[in-house]
C-alpha cells in the first residue's frame, strides 16, 4: 500500500470506493504518473470526463487566469466567465438549446431538469428507462436503475416514477429492431395499465446508457420517444452527462441521431474535470422557470466556467478527429471479438465503446474483468467497467489520444484477454 492509502483509510469514509490504492501524483495528456515514477495510460478518463486528457494547456491557462481574478460569486453579482461558458456551449449544442443553467454535478443537473419539467407542465410523473444512470443523490437515485445496490437501503424513493425497459439487444438475444419494438410495446403497456400520458411530465433518457452497459438507444428508438413526447405534451429530457462534448463522435449524441431534446442535461467533460454541470433548454422553457424557482451556491463557479469555455474551444480542433479514431478502434475490437471467446459483443458510438465479456452465449463472465484489469494495471493502464454485473469494459480513451496510444491500449487488453483465456 502507498502512504496515501494508509492515511486515506483513517480519515475518508469507505462508502466512496476507489478501484485500487495506486498513488497518482501527476497527469499530462493521456498519461498519469504514480509516486514511484511508473506511468499509466489513463483510459478511465475520470469516467469519460477528461476528454482532453490531463492538464490541457489552454484549459489550465483559462482556469489560472480566472483564479487570479475572481473565484466565487454565489449569485451575489454577475461575472463574465459564466456568460462565456454558456455562449460556448450553446454554440455547439443541439438546435433549440438557447439558455443554460449551471450547477456542480450531473446528479444536480438531473434533479434540476425534473424540477423544471414538473414546474412547467404541472404534471408529476416521470418515466425513466431500466439500466439508466442519472446520479446518486436522494432524488436522482430514484431515476437510476443501472444497479439495484445503488438504491438499496434508501427506500422510499420519489413517487410517481415509472421505469420501462431500454433496448438491450445483446443482453436480450434480439436484433436492435426487435429490442426497440419490445421496449416501445412495454412503454405502451405502461400507458395502458399504470399511468396515462397526460400525467407524465418528462421522459428522462440517456441516448446511450453509460453505467448500465454502454447500450446505444439508436436513432429509431430515441426518435420514437420524441414523437410520443410531442403527441402527449411530455418533455424529452436527454441526459448526455457521459455522452456529451465529443465523446460519441459528435458534440452530443442526440445531434448524431438527429433527435431534438427539450432539455439537455450535461456534466462530466463540460469543463474537462473541474466541477461543473448544466442543463440547457429553449428560451421559452427557461423564461417560464421564474426567478427563485431553483438556485445554487457553487453552481456556475467562475473558475469552472472559464475552464468550460476553454474546453469547448479546445475541443473544436479535436472532435472532428474522433470518427477516424473510432473507426480504427472498432475495426480492431471486431477482429479481437473473433479471436477471443470472452468477447461477446462490441458496441457503442465514437470513443465510448463497450466490450461485453461473456462465458458463453450472452451470459456475463463475472471473473473476466477483475483479471483483465489486474493485467492492465501491471502493464500500465487504467480501465473501468460497467453493467449490472460489472462484466463490460468501458473503452473511453481521451479524445485527443494519439493513434499509437490508442493501439497501445488495445494491445494491452488483447494481452490481458489472451492471458485470461489461456
Amino acid at each position: 500500500m502507498s502512504q496515501v492509502s494508509d492515511r486515506f483509510s483513517k480519515v475518508i469514509a469507505p462508502v466512496i470506493a476507489f478501484d485500487n490504492d495506486i498513488d497518482i501524483i501527476e497527469g499530462k495528456g493521456s498519461w498519469v504518473t504514480d509516486v514511484n515514477g511508473k506511468q499509466y495510460l489513463d483510459f478511465a478518463c475520470g469516467i469519460a470526463t477528461s476528454n482532453l486528457g490531463h492538464r490541457p494547456d489552454d484549459v489550465v491557462a483559462a482556469a489560472e487566469g480566472q483564479l487570479n481574478r475572481l473565484w466565487h460569486a454565489g449569485g451575489a453579482f454577475m461575472y463574465e466567465s459564466i456568460v462565456d461558458a454558456a455562449e460556448a456551449i450553446i454554440s455547439i449544442a443541439p438546435d433549440g438549446i438557447e439558455k443554460m443553467f449551471f450547477m456542480n454535478s450531473g446528479a444536480e443537473a438531473v434533479e434540476a431538469s425534473i424540477k423544471l419539467a414538473r414546474k412547467l407542465t404541472g404534471r408529476q410523473g416521470v418515466i425513466t428507462f431500466r439500466g439508466g444512470f442519472h446520479g446518486r443523490t436522494m432524488g436522482s437515485v430514484t431515476y437510476t436503475t443501472s444497479k439495484a445496490k445503488y438504491r438499496q437501503g434508501y427506500h422510499p424513493l420519489l413517487p410517481s416514477t415509472f421505469v420501462v425497459p431500454f433496448p438491450h439487444p445483446f443482453g436480450w438475444g434480439m436484433t436492435q429492431e426487435e429490442a426497440d419494438a419490445y421496449a416501445l410495446r412495454e412503454l405502451e403497456m405502461k400507458f395502458r395499465y399504470e399511468v396515462t400520458p397526460g400525467e407524465i411530465a418528462a421522459f428522462l433518457v440517456e441516448p446511450m446508457q453509460g453505467e448500465g452497459g454502454y447500450y446505444p438507444a439508436g436513432r429509431a428508438f430515441l426518435g420514437a420517444l420524441r414523437a410520443i413526447a410531442d403527441e402527449h405534451g411530455i418533455l424529452l429530457i436527454v441526459d448526455e452527462v457521459q455522452t456529451g462534448f465529443g465523446r460519441t463522435g459528435d458534440w452530443f449524441l442526440s445531434q448524431k441521431y438527429g433527435v431534438r431534446p427539450d432539455v439537455l442535461v450535461m456534466g462530466k467533460a463540460i469543463a474537462n474535470g473541474l466541477p461543473l454541470s448544466g442543463l440547457g433548454a429553449s428560451a421559452d422553457l427557461m423564461d417560464r422557470w421564474h426567478p427563485g424557482s431553483h438556485g445554487t451556491t457553487f453552481g456556475g463557479n467562475p473558475v469552472s466556467c472559464a475552464a468550460s469555455a476553454a474546453t469547448v474551444n479546445a475541443l473544436r480542433d479535436v472532435v472532428p478527429g474522433v470518427p477516424a479514431l473510432s473507426e480504427h478502434a472498432f475495426a480492431r475490437w471486431n477482429i479481437l471479438k473473433d479471436e477471443h471467446r470472452t468477447i461477446g459483443d462490441v458496441r457503442g458510438e465514437g470513443l465510448m465503446i463497450g466490450i461485453d465479456l461473456v462465458s458463453g452465449g450472452n451470459r456475463p463472465d463475472l471473473d473476466a474483468f477483475p483479471a483483465i484489469e489486474a493485467h492492465a494495471l501491471e502493464a500500465g493502464m487504467f480501465i473501468l467497467n460497467c453493467g449490472p454485473d460489472g462484466n463490460i469494459i468501458r473503452f473511453i480513451p481521451p479524445l485527443n489520444v494519439s493513434m499509437e496510444g490508442l493501439d497501445r491500449g488495445i494491445d494491452i487488453l488483447d494481452e490481458a484477454l489472451t492471458r485470461y483465456e489461456a
